[in-house]
């Protein structure tokens, strides 16, 4: 087993920004706190507009460049191999810096691994097409064909919560698609992605294609303001997301955003199986994740049994320090954050919910906890909790489940359980969500396939594929005979 010392960073360090593959000091610098001990362990130097302004000068001129697809997939492949090099060193740094539970942060370096394994193939495949120019008698004597072509420098921007695999989700799919990035990440989680900027150019990809540039939120706007920044990618906050889309003018804008993920338990479920990852699905990694289980909604024949399993599950799961290879719920990445769902959970209690277990702040923690009887306007049902919350509740009939499952602003990912192939093929059809799980957690996610949300939840899709279709463009060339 590796030790607490081995995976908790402990020196402070100066880390700089990159703009292409030059490691740029500069006089603005902020701290980096660990979440479980909340001691800093790094500074990070913040980029601001003539860092900005550098980058996006070298991402459009490499955009205009551009590269073929074998020295794009050569670079991908490289990348992909020196993340595996420096493994441990990235788990070591994602459990530092975002408090993730080492079996998941060990997870999230495997899957951004594959995430650029995959763009590496994916762009010797990515193609147009020929157009049947000639189906009208207005194309008789035409031939036609499309090809996709790179839409320009993309502005990424990513939260804390996977500070290697969703910088990937931009990064990888941007440089197959041959579209350069300037990447912003997480003021609390920039580590991760500028140890992503070394391996990029250690493997020799040329400047200009990846700069990683650490600034606060508030300063995101900047990414805006600069037209050669073509693309704007983004994950986050609805509420962030919605606005800087109203900004974005003409630039083609991809948003994977919030959710509230409701699961729908049927009473024809393998409740062995649906229990227990649900409580691993509500409440690893304290909950930080957009398709964390948030509600859960029972068949009434069922119910009492389901709730007193869940309720087994959640209290068995291990708290506490995320450099333990058994620990499945760790800190909140930040006291605020503890104080936020303490308070959500308290006004749902005063509302005549009830606490099944849990329902105790004890920062950096907020216990898991699954509540009962909520009003439905509650904050803990309508928002996104983000935290280690989760409600419970019995349904009548099938399609009242999936009337209350959809009954949410959000529609990112939803789980259903059921042995039943008709009830299966009925939520596929009426479930208003962007991806629809059957007998597992909405909180599955392999990275090729489409992700991304409907209603507030988001715009566009991510998975490499379809996040390099929202990163370029469609030209067709039509020829007279």
């Amino acid at each position: 087993m590796r030790t607490r010392e081995k995976l908790l960073m402990s020196t402070t360090t100066l880390y700089p920004c990159y703009i292409g593959a030059d490691a740029v000091k500069t006089d603005s610098v902020a701290s980096v706190v660990n979440p479980y001990n909340r001691q800093e362990f790094a500074r990070v130097c913040q980029a601001g507009p003539e860092e900005l302004s550098r980058a996006a000068a070298l991402a459009e001129s490499a955009w205009r460049q551009g590269a073929t697809r074998q020295q794009r997939s050569a670079w991908l492949q490289a990348i992909a191999q020196g993340i595996t090099a420096r493994a441990d060193e990235f788990t070591r740094l994602i459990v530092a810096e975002a408090g993730k539970p080492v079996q998941y942060a060990r997870a999230e370096v495997q899957r951004a691994i594959a995430t650029f394994s995959l763009a590496a193939a994916e762009v010797l495949a990515f193609a147009g097409e020929e157009v049947p120019l000639d189906a009208t008698a207005a194309g008789q004597g035409y031939l036609g064909f499309s090809r996709r072509v790179p839409a320009g420098p993309v502005a990424a921007i990513s939260p804390f919560n996977f500070p290697l695999n969703l910088v990937a989700h931009k990064v990888a799919p941007g440089l197959a698609a041959g579209c350069p990035v300037v990447a912003k990440p997480a003021p609390a989680t920039p580590l991760t992605a500028l140890k992503l900027a070394e391996v990029v150019r250690a493997v020799g990809v040329p400047s200009g294609w990846l700069s990683v540039l650490p600034m606060d939120n508030v300063h995101a706007h900047l990414m805006l303001e600069d037209e050669r920044l073509r693309v704007l990618s983004f994950t986050g906050s609805d509420k962030v997301g919605w606005q800087l889309k109203a900004r974005a003018g003409a630039r083609k804008v991809l948003l994977e955003l919030g959710g509230n993920a409701p699961v729908v338990v049927h009473s024809d479920a393998d409740l062995d199986f649906a229990v227990p990852r649900l409580a691993v699905g509500g409440y690893s990694y304290a909950g930080q994740v957009c398709i964390s289980v948030q509600r859960v909604l029972v068949h009434r024949p069922i119910y009492s049994e389901f709730l007193e399993r869940y309720r087994h599950s959640v209290e068995e799961l291990p708290v506490g320090d995320p450099s333990e290879e058994r620990t499945v719920c760790g800190p909140l990445i930040h006291p605020r954050e503890v104080e936020r769902i303490a308070d959500w959970v308290d006004k749902a209690r005063a509302g005549g919910a009830r606490v099944v277990c849990g329902g105790v702040a004890d920062s950096p923690f907020y216990r898991p906890t699954v509540l009962e009887n909520v009003p439905p306007e509650a904050e803990v049902s309508r928002c996104e909790v983000f935290g280690p919350v989760t409600v419970v509740a019995p349904y009548e009939d099938f399609d009242e489940a999936l009337d209350r499952a959809n009954d949410s602003p959000f529609g990112l990912q939803v789980g259903v359980f059921t042995r039943d192939l008709e009830r299966a093929l009925q939520s596929f059809d009426r479930l208003e969500f962007g991806g629809i799980v059957v007998n597992d957690y909405p909180t599955f996610r392999v990275d090729n396939m489409p992700y991304g949300g409907v209603k507030a939840s988001g715009f566009g899709r991510e998975g490499v594929r379809y996040a390099m279709e929202e990163m370029s463009e469609v030209r067709l060339l039509a020829i007279r005979r």
